[in-house]
């Protein structure tokens, strides 16, 4: 099964809708629009029920098939965009100051939206659909927050599926593997309290920058010399807040960054030193610090099954030649792990093709993913719901 010839059909009606929702990208929770122009579509479409506010801002609308059975399998897109600045020149670029759709939710919720569509049009199907529209990916935990607010129990959802568009990897294909596919994504803030004075009378001072230039270093020895080598682990620095002007020492140092992991294991060891390294390098200093770490979302872990189901569907839109059944893992981390660690799931990744990184002022999701991405989310709900 190539791609949908309906599926190529809606592809302008849903370029449409990607490029509106890309104009007036929302953050976090507060997608209010976004969340009331998904609901008007679903009911526009005669999806059988629709539900909004679910987990804060979530909407999910429910499908019922032709078919006799119960089963229910959920489908999810992610809503928000980031707090950044877009310089993509598009016509239809971000029309909100310091705010864009960096990440391609866009393109998700509307190849959800697209595949909605077909679904309530044909519903060859036994069962329901439910398909899940999710805020606050980008560090709100929004999954964890419509888990917690009931509603794979709700909804009655056996199994989720998640899709996220790469780039670099080529229109047209698909890449998945089974077990750790996105990081655990920790992040942490640490204040250095030492003692400021006159630049030139250094030795009257404690020296809060001094302090933390050798902290980004000597950060860098839990990758190179505690974890094992075989399990990965990065730890990043990214920014490193002191001082006012050329000739005072500031009293304090602010350092941002983030650990990314793929196991428990490793994770545990990656605090647990961070926090040594900083107390030891402080108090060798006569300065303090404080540490706070925080452990966002776990493990993107694929169970193994629902893996193969979606790599079936996969290979029936675009053939076993542009499926990779074993991508390399990526160190990003998705909060879609909470929805896989309440239900079995997976999360597969639809090419971008050469463009942008994701979370670059640059990037732009490619409307000729669109397609590829709804007729993947119909061909796994016609095979899953078969029966």
């Amino acid at each position: 099964m190539p791609v949908l010839n309906r599926a190529a059909e809606l592809q302008g009606e849903v370029t449409e809708w990607r490029r509106h929702l890309h104009e007036n990208p929302e953050i976090l929770y507060e997608v209010e629009n976004t969340a009331a122009f998904v609901a008007s579509k679903l009911k526009e479409f005669g999806v059988d029920e629709v539900v909004t506010g679910i987990g804060r801002t979530g909407v999910v609308g429910v499908i019922r098939g032709k078919g006799p059975g119960n089963r229910v399998i959920g489908l999810r897109a992610d809503m928000d965009a980031l707090p950044l600045s877009e310089i993509t020149g598009k016509p239809w670029s971000s029309k909100i100051a310091g705010k864009m759709h960096a990440c391609g939710h866009d393109g998700h919720t509307s190849m959800l939206l697209g595949a909605a569509k077909y679904l309530a049009e044909t519903r060859n199907f036994n069962g329901s659909v439910a398909v899940i529209f999710q805020p606050a990916e980008e560090g709100g935990a929004g999954a964890l927050a419509m888990v917690e607010d009931g509603m794979m129990e709700r909804f009655g959802i056996e199994e989720v599926y998640g899709m996220h568009n790469m780039p670099g990897i080529p229109l047209g294909q698909f890449a998945i593997r089974k077990g750790g596919i996105m990081a655990a994504p920790d992040r942490f803030t640490i204040v250095i309290k030492g003692r400021g004075g006159h630049a030139a009378q250094p030795h009257k001072t404690v020296d809060p920058i001094f302090i933390g230039s050798q902290l980004v270093g000597s950060l860098q020895a839990i990758a190179g010399r505690n974890a094992d080598p075989l399990r990965s682990v990065v730890v990043s620095v990214t920014r490193f807040d002191a001082g006012t002007t050329h000739n005072i020492i500031p009293d304090e140092a602010t350092l941002w960054g983030t650990v990314r992991t793929h196991n428990e294991e490793t994770r545990d060891l990656a605090e647990n030193r961070l926090r040594q390294i900083v107390d030891g390098i402080v108090a060798a200093h006569g300065a303090e610090a404080t540490i706070e770490y925080h452990r966002q979302c776990p493990v993107t872990s694929n169970h193994d099954q629902e893996t193969e189901h979606a790599i079936k569907a996969a290979t029936d839109v675009v053939g076993a030649a542009n499926v990779d059944p074993n991508v390399d893992p990526s160190m990003a981390g998705e909060d879609f792990a909470f929805m896989l660690n309440s239900r079995p799931g997976a999360f597969i990744f639809i090419g971008n093709g050469d463009t942008a990184p994701l979370h670059n002022p640059r990037y732009d999701f490619e409307d000729e993913a669109i397609s590829y991405g709804i007729s993947y989310w119909v061909r796994l709900v016609e095979q899953r719901l078969a029966d």
